[in-house]
């Protein structure tokens, strides 16, 4: 008679059964990717032991978990910090810019505007006269600075105008200390009585024009910017420029306009 053999008892397979076991095959396949993406990163430089298949679904013990050498991975950034200048702000710190300051300045007013005395013309011929020179002083064409020419002999303006031969010139000055060109001229006259305006410009405008044929010694040459006196011939007497003295010398200007005072 055979004995009827028995299987040993199993443990009781449910649908529950089945789901633990997709679950755990699933973290295994989730473990295995993850540290494939974290390899190719270079987080992790160690390799697993054992692949999650040997490890049984049932097993109870916990898997040990890969280590990352974090050290080695800052190393290079903890360099770079510790070569770093360190700057510091204070927490109160503010900051600014210094705006220049700016004054304004008002024009100086013009020089006051002398208003010309008229002299007769027995006196304007008497300040000027005529000379018998004045044919002879016509032959002169150039004048040194040093030297006077003939029509100043007997002619009363040129006469004043031959004291101040050397007197240097000076920007704005109306004496003997120096002398611009319209303080030159200026002065002059007002040895003689007459008073001139204090600009070449106005002098312009201060007696009649001549024409060039027609000029005396001692009449005034005018060109735009610069006042000098007639003195005969191709000459003149004139406070030049600065560097310059007071001086007779040629006539330069290419078209200048001559004028009787008087």
């Amino acid at each position: 008679m055979s004995i009827a053999r028995h299987r040993s008892a199993r443990r009781p397979v449910t649908p529950f059964n089945d789901l633990a076991l997709a679950a755990t095959g699933s973290i295994a396949v989730v473990g295995r990717r993850s540290a494939v993406v974290a390899a190719a990163a270079g987080l992790v430089v160690s390799t697993f032991g054992a692949p999650a298949s040997a490890a049984p679904a049932t097993s109870h013990a916990s898997a040990a978990l890969p280590s990352v050498d974090t050290s080695g991975l800052t190393a290079s950034a903890r360099a770079v910090l510790a070569t770093a200048p360190v700057v510091t702000v204070a927490a109160d710190a503010t900051w600014g810019f210094d705006v220049p300051a700016v004054t304004a300045v008002a024009d100086p007013p013009p020089p006051p505007v002398v208003k010309p005395v008229a002299a007769s013309r027995s006196a304007a011929r008497t300040a000027i006269p005529a000379t018998a020179d004045t044919e002879a002083a016509a032959e002169v064409e150039v004048v040194a600075s040093s030297d006077v020419p003939q029509s100043v002999a007997g002619n009363a303006v040129l006469e004043v105008a031959a004291r101040y031969v050397g007197v240097p010139y000076r920007s704005g000055g109306t004496t003997p200390d120096g002398f611009d060109c319209s303080g030159f001229t200026s002065y002059v006259y007002a040895q003689l009585g007459i008073t001139l305006p204090r600009t070449s410009g106005g002098q312009r405008d201060a007696g009649t024009v001549v024409s060039r044929a027609d000029a005396q010694p001692g009449d005034l040459i005018y060109s735009p910017g610069h006042i000098a006196i007639y003195a005969g011939g191709n000459s003149q007497v004139d406070s030049p420029k600065p560097g310059g003295s007071v001086q007779f010398r040629a006539i330069w200007q290419s078209d200048p306009t001559f004028i009787r005072v008087g």
